[in-house]
């Protein structure tokens, strides 16, 4: 692999997580001073924070899951039980992300929320079935390994 674009993807992997996490804590903050110049996000602060900040917990547990696969990848042993398990954790995470902002529908329906839902359920369903294609393809190694 590229020794480039493992170290930009690590680096972007590992700089969403410690960002995602600074967002997630500060997020009540954030809707606060937003709220200045949003009526709506005034109006709506807490149940904003509520929502944003489950969404992003969730989100960070994404990425931790991913800079875990990455690590595995980087070591070049990413057919293991280890990602298997992080797919369906990531599908699980998405389909929770999905439904937190689907909440948001409640307060205010707008397009980008829509899409939002769209996106982390086929983000779920992906993790989902990548993680069954991880499954088949260990059982393929193992069977291969135990050949030779």
């Amino acid at each position: 692999m590229n020794n480039k674009l493992i170290r930009t993807t690590k680096l972007l992997l590992d700089f969403m997580f410690f960002i995602g996490i600074l967002v997630t804590v500060l997020m009540f903050l954030i809707i606060k001073l937003y709220g200045r110049y949003n009526i709506y996000f005034k109006d709506n602060a807490i149940s904003l924070t509520i929502l944003f900040s489950l969404s992003g917990f969730f989100a960070v547990l994404v990425i931790f899951e991913l800079r875990k696969i990455f690590k595995t990848v980087i070591d070049d042993d990413c057919f293991i039980n280890e990602n298997v398990v992080s797919l369906r954790r990531m599908g699980n995470y998405s389909f929770l992300i999905a439904l937190i902002t689907a909440f948001r529908l409640i307060i205010y329906i707008t397009p980008g929320v829509i899409v939002v839902v769209v996106v982390f359920l086929i983000a779920g369903l992906f993790s989902k079935v990548l993680s069954q294609v991880f499954d088949k393809a260990i059982i393929y190694k193992l069977e291969n390994d135990l050949t030779i």
